[in-house]
């Protein structure tokens, strides 16, 4: 049963008004996404997908049998084309979905999810520094290469306080990065000698890099734009994000030859494996070690 659709102002929404019981089942969906704490984006990305399935069917989405949704999804990426993006986000949706409704067996059955091993897209350090020279504002050339001088996530960065960067010990602080965890990243010397400079002229009120309402923290969007009309402005051909310079970050730190483990430190990561990608692109000449038998008599 497909329903028509009405001039409503989201698909949320609409679920909400047409599906019997919806507006109950995502209510305990929102609470339990606030309750563990997990990412607000986690509604946006789940959410939409699941209520354009519950629309589709005109039934909750954990009374769907899984051939159902398996002819759906089919249909959708197939004959509609969509993205695999798509797919995806609407696979993840319902697998959390049904373990919240205790349909465990039925996440189980959903279809596997392959990760892409692709390998991440980095700078040389000759365009991190024609991107960072790129836009004519202030505060957005501050803005990139502090991002890549601590090596940031965009949330990370956007929730950097004044307060949170210590001079004297020439670190900052990190407050509930990805995983909820506090961390401390490397202040660096030429942040540092630009940064009384940078609070003079811009005049933030309380997080290093501020919307238009002094004092807010900067819209994900804002940044997004910053980097996109930056890169306009450079010979750069590769595709460049917040993430492209975390990235970026991490394999000029071990070019430089600081260790893998120092690095996970820096980058939040908890599990050593997601820092080991980097040792696939940086171009580190290998160091061939002694003999144990030249130290034995001194060679």
């Amino acid at each position: 049963m497909t329903f028509k659709k009405k001039n409503y102002y989201t698909v949320e929404a609409q679920a909400k008004e047409l599906v019997p019981g919806f507006r109950e089942a995502y209510s305990i969906f929102e609470e339990r996404v606030v309750l563990d704490r997990l990412s607000k984006s986690l509604i946006t990305n789940y959410g939409r997908n699941v209520c354009h399935l519950a629309l589709h069917f005109g039934r909750l989405p954990h009374e769907v049998s899984i051939e159902e949704i398996n002819s759906y999804l089919y249909r959708k990426t197939v004959h509609e084309n969509l993205s695999e993006s798509y797919f995806k986000q609407t696979v993840f949706g319902m697998r959390f979905w049904f373990r919240l409704f205790g349909k465990d067996e039925k996440a189980l059955k959903l279809p596997v999810i392959k990760k892409e091993k692709k390998l991440p897209e980095v700078l040389s350090k000759e365009e991190c520094k024609a991107l960072f020279k790129a836009p004519r504002s202030l505060k957005h050339r501050f803005l990139l290469a502090f991002a890549y001088s601590a090596g940031l996530r965009m949330n990370e960065l956007r929730h950097i306080k004044i307060s949170d960067i210590d001079i004297g010990r020439m670190q900052v602080r990190v407050c509930q990065g990805k995983g909820k965890k506090d961390r401390y990243v490397i202040l660096s010397r030429y942040i540092k000698s630009r940064l009384s400079h940078y609070l003079k002229e811009v005049k933030p009120q309380v997080y290093l890099f501020e919307g238009q309402t002094p004092g807010d923290v900067m819209g994900e969007r804002s940044i997004q734009y910053i980097i996109k009309e930056a890169l306009l402005k450079t010979d750069i051909r590769k595709p460049v994000s917040m993430h492209t310079l975390r990235h970026s970050f991490a394999t000029h730190l071990l070019e430089d030859g600081v260790d893998i483990y120092t690095i996970q430190h820096l980058l939040g990561h908890s599990n050593l494996r997601t820092t080991l990608v980097y040792l696939h692109i940086a171009q580190v000449i290998p160091k061939v070690g002694k003999s144990p038998l030249d130290t034995l008599y001194g060679f």
